[in-house]
């Protein structure tokens, strides 16, 4: 008897935004789909594909780096991702690459995959998780709904990168959340550059789903995810109008109540170099009004300190700003220039030391705003869907905390718990980041 030839091996890495592991899951679904191996080490890999980031420097150095490993450890190596759209500075570092493609080039990969290393079986496109790869845990999945962005913010190349905004049909949408939820997903994590212009670019036309016509935006996108038994939890939104009527929906627990809203910046003059809204007063009495809606709202935001220009009366700007706002979460960066971003021909940079101070100070100021609001929930109850169960603890997270970017839910002891469940706790203690709690057992 001959033993079965074994199927050609692809390596694969992955790096970058959960846009981008979206974008990994659907090449590596594919590569499974055509009857590819994929390969957890170098050694046994026939070729590599490296799923690089080029948002910031310090990206793109370590997906330079990464791409530099592949060569030097397999050799047959294809770049793809948001670096990849800088095709030119990949083949000035590494010209021996088999190929470079941008980001959302699934197509592309295979096809490129496919001439170097023939596929074992005919390609089944259509393939789509759940049915294929995902990187997530089986309980959560990140749903993309549409690429790119029209905005042009001065510090940003996104635009660059992936193209201007491109939404997916309402339907196609549905269908893969249905078929998430089905296969055991019970956190879905709406995702696109800006998720709250979802079908502007389709002028929200009407598309069909489930035998009744549905507008293309995201307020109807949402009432009809929340029909689903799993939380839906929204990423990247600007503050549009529509947003009131999304913490309506968080109010009558349609939606997580959780608003990930990056506001950059707290002085409007900084905005305004930005290219950003710039009306702070007005974000402040609309968080106003809608904790007032819901009250059990969460607040997650980013701000860079730092841009050119930034005055030490701008960064106390940002700091009053903040301490007003007082927001749940708040991720933070010292301003880096990136080739192609339009700020970097603004004058009046700031030191690098500066910017460094600048980012502890904003960074002291959320960290007590950030104890005193999870001190604030010691003796709530909340419900929480378990992440991980370790030998001594499980973790968890509720409504208000996203998985990877936010603190987590410590439940000591042995508990007979699996990731995936959703139970009812109270909390018990807290810090600046993480808080902890014990099961209610009635």
């Amino acid at each position: 008897m001959h033993e079965a030839a074994k199927a050609p091996q692809v390596g694969f890495v992955s790096l970058g935004c959960p846009k981008a592991t979206v974008d990994a899951e659907r090449i590596l679904t594919r590569l499974r789909a055509e009857g590819y191996g994929i390969s957890p080490t170098y050694a046994e890999a026939d070729l590599v594909i490296v799923n690089t980031c080029g948002f910031i420097d310090a990206a793109v150095e370590e997906s330079l780096d990464a791409i530099g490993e592949a060569v030097a450890e397999q050799g047959r190596v294809i770049v793809t991702g948001c670096l990849g759209a800088r095709a030119d500075l990949v083949r000035a570092a590494y010209p021996q690459v088999l190929a470079v493609t941008g980001p959302h080039a699934d197509a592309e990969v295979m096809a490129v995959v496919r001439e170097h290393l023939p596929a074992p079986h005919d390609p089944f496109l259509d393939l789509v998780p759940p049915q294929g790869i995902r990187l997530t845990p089986a309980h959560y999945a990140y749903l993309k709904i549409a690429e790119g962005c029209d905005h042009r913010c001065r510090f940003c190349i996104i635009p660059s990168l992936r193209g201007d905004l491109v939404s997916r049909p309402i339907g196609e949408v549905l269908d893969e959340a249905h078929r998430l939820v089905a296969a055991g997903v019970r956190e879905l994590l709406i995702i696109a550059q800006d998720t709250g212009a979802y079908g502007s670019d389709r002028r929200h036309a009407p598309d069909f789903w489930g035998g009744r016509p549905l507008r293309t935006d995201l307020l109807t996108l949402v009432r009809t995810l929340g029909e689903l038994p799993a939380w839906i939890r929204l990423h990247y939104l600007y503050p549009y109008p529509q947003v009131d009527e999304l913490v309506a929906l968080m109010a009558d627990d349609v939606l997580l109540p959780y608003l990930d809203m990056p506001l950059q910046h707290g002085s409007p003059a900084i905005l305004r170099a930005m290219r950003r809204p710039a009306a702070t007063e007005a974000v402040l009495e609309r968080l106003a009004r809608w904790r007032g809606r819901c009250p059990e709202l969460a607040v997650r935001s980013t701000f860079i300190v730092g841009f050119p220009g930034e005055t030490e009366r701008d960064f106390e700007t940002l700091l009053d700003f903040l301490r007003s706002a007082q927001l749940d979460r708040v991720g933070a960066f010292a301003y880096s220039p990136v080739a192609g971003a339009t700020a970097n021909a603004l004058p009046d940079p700031v030191p690098e030391e500066v910017k460094q101070e600048r980012l502890t100070a904003l960074m002291a100021v959320q960290a007590e705003i950030s104890r005193a609001k999870l001190a604030a929930r010691v003796g709530r109850r909340v419900t929480v869907l378990i992440d991980e169960v370790e030998a001594e603890q499980a973790i968890a997270r509720g409504p208000g905390e996203a998985p990877e970017i936010d603190g987590v839910i410590l439940i000591p002891g042995d508990w007979d718990l699996a990731p995936g469940d959703f139970i009812e706790v109270e909390i018990t203690g807290s810090d600046e980041h993480d808080l902890w709690a014990e099961p209610v057992v009635d």
